[in-house]
């Protein structure tokens, strides 16, 4: 017995427009659109539809739209259609659902609900046309005793540094997740606008090795991909202890998108699905995790930033108060909204808590225990605009990496069907006529242009708020107040209600 699960789309055409060129068939990977030769017309399979918006958007005579279905099941205030259809699914298949992208559940967005001070007579702002902005960054140690050498020369004691022209950099993304030419342009964009992107836990392709000074290479638990020449050819190494879409889980990479040359960059067996632990088996306590920064830290000669990727948790603080005392240079935290190739769907829709909770909280702890200038802060987990770098930054965060962002300047359409690996826009995907519909050019000129806006923006923010240098905003709550929130989260969020005088 097989249970009908209605389409949660439907594929609307208009047959006085259609003119049954058949590119809709061509273009789409889920086997949608066909050509019936009997009636002469097109016909589609709603059933297929994951709302990609690829047919809609090549049509060349503009007569298909995606509605969402009126085909529903009896309306149930407990029992949604998405629950039904997930009980469904696994009474039929016995296997644990997977997701894409981040949690699309109605949780609270904070950085929506902070609004940003603005300055005019007493302490004017700033105009950014006409005066110097700094929105460069140096993430790395700071607390560096001063010295001087016989003639009174500062001597350099500073341990290595990122050097950001801007605080925002392009998040883990592994090769297998999404395509090559997606990650040639993210290398690309990040050469050319000053900052870096991650490889993610799935290696380091050989044809972007030229792009080295710009790369932050990532250890996994899977250990995929890892070799000292791999390590070396890093500006940073980033050890993945958690994610925000599955804290607790491991990696996951369907066979499916695990080509040859994805096996050889991860070094894995073509076509098995690539599972990474949980834990990393050689890590129980921050004692184990010290002991791996410095092997990385010796293995490189500690010439290269360490950072640790921790998932948002509720004692997320106290774990970010032992990594800063570990060794680590810099600490990325990832809020339960991170976008995700595939994950467990219970995982990634009810684990973690938001960033900007967790943020706020190692701040002001690392404050309290005298140790915030042992290290720098990078945030992700769904940070949209600049206004969310802006409030990201005054909440303690040195920078923040961006994922979906920079995938939907690419051509995502956020359909959630990465795990799949069928993406029609070329991004999370391994078939190589998929691939090649993402041309790295002109995805790379799209970054670009995303990056150089933001930046305009955070100037613009800062010029409002009469300071001059992102230094000078980071964590200075004193220019945020907030909107429809209780006591509990101003509290937790160390912020004032709109209104509310210093």
């Amino acid at each position: 017995m097989k249970t009908f699960i209605p389409a949660e789309y439907e594929v609307v055409r208009d047959f006085n427009l259609c003119t049954a060129c058949r590119l809709c068939e061509n273009q789409c990977a889920n086997g949608v659109h066909s050509y019936d030769e009997k009636r002469g017309v097109m016909v589609a399979d709603s059933l297929q539809c994951v709302n990609c918006h690829r047919c809609v958007c090549v049509c060349p005579t503009h007569a298909l739209k995606i509605a969402k279905s009126a085909d529903c099941y009896r309306p149930n205030e407990n029992w949604s259609s998405q629950t039904m259809n997930e009980v469904y699914r696994q009474a039929e298949t016995g296997g644990v659902l997977l997701s894409s992208m981040g949690n699309p559940g109605k949780y609270p967005v904070y950085f929506d609900k902070l609004l940003v001070n603005a300055s005019q007579v007493t302490n004017p702002p700033i105009d950014p046309l006409r005066e110097p902005m700094e929105t460069r960054v140096f993430l790395g140690k700071k607390d560096v005793e001063i010295k001087r050498d016989i003639s009174g020369r500062l001597i350099d004691t500073m341990p290595p540094q990122l050097n950001l022209k801007l605080p925002v950099m392009f998040s883990a993304m592994s090769y297998g997740s999404i395509s090559y030419n997606a990650h040639e342009a993210l290398a690309r964009a990040a050469e050319i606008c000053g900052t870096f992107y991650n490889t993610g836990e799935g290696g380091l392709h050989r044809d972007f090795y030229k792009y080295s000074k710009n790369t932050i290479v990532q250890v996994a638990s899977g250990r995929f991909g890892v070799h000292s020449e791999y390590l070396s050819a890093a500006a940073a190494i980033e050890i993945k202890m958690g994610q925000g879409a599955k804290p607790g889980i491991g990696g996951h990479l369907p066979g499916m998108k695990i080509s040859d040359d994805v096996s050889r960059t991860r070094m894995i067996p073509k076509g098995v699905d690539a599972i990474s632990p949980a834990p990393h088996h050689d890590i129980y306590s921050i004692e184990d995790l010290r002991q791996l920064i410095y092997t990385i830290k010796e293995a490189t000669d500690y010439s290269k930033p360490v950072i640790v990727k921790i998932a948002a948790v509720h004692n997320v603080a106290a774990i970010a108060s032992g990594v800063a005392r570990s060794g680590a240079d810099i600490i990325a935290i990832d809020g339960f909204r991170g976008g995700t190739g595939a994950s467990p769907t219970r995982i990634r829709d009810n684990v973690g808590i938001p960033v900007e909770l967790a943020l706020a909280q190692v701040d002001e702890r690392l404050r309290q225990e005298g140790i915030r200038d042992c290290v720098s802060i990078i945030v992700g987990g769904s940070v949209r605009s600049s206004a969310d770098v802006v409030k990201a930054v005054a909440l303690g965060a040195d920078a923040c990496y961006i994922g979906t962002a920079a995938l939907l300047a690419l051509g995502c359409h956020l359909c959630r069907s990465c795990h799949t690996g069928k993406c029609n826009w070329g991004i999370a995907t391994q078939r190589e006529d998929l691939v090649k519909r993402l041309n790295p050019d002109e995805g790379c000129k799209r970054l670009v242009n995303l990056l150089s806006a933001w930046n305009l923006e955070i100037q613009e923010m800062m010029g409002g708020m009469g300071i001059n240098s992102i230094e000078a905003l980071r964590g200075n709550r004193l220019m945020l107040r907030g909107v429809g929130l209780n006591e509990t989260e101003l509290r937790i969020l160390g912020v004032r209600h709109a209104g509310e005088n210093v």
